[in-house]
């Protein structure tokens, strides 16, 4: 099963509700996979869900505005 590296997020099953005369049918379970795509972090090439590949982004900022406010 292909899963995200970080957080290792993976497939789920979710269904749709049909309404039949007042009545909720469960019908036409699919599984749903999570946005993942190929990254290098910390210098290997590893599959990350896209969640995760913002919040890398995200981390070098961080330690800037850290920096900064110490200054």
């Amino acid at each position: 099963m292909r899963q995200c590296a970080r957080c290792h997020k993976g497939s789920r099953m979710g269904g749709t509700r049909k309404l039949l005369r007042a009545h909720y049918n469960p019908v036409n379970w699919s599984r749903k996979y999570p946005n993942l795509q190929y990254a290098r972090v910390d210098g290997k090439r590893m599959l990350v869900c896209t969640a995760c590949l913002r919040t890398l982004a995200k981390a070098p900022r961080k330690a800037r505005v850290a920096a900064a406010a110490r200054a």
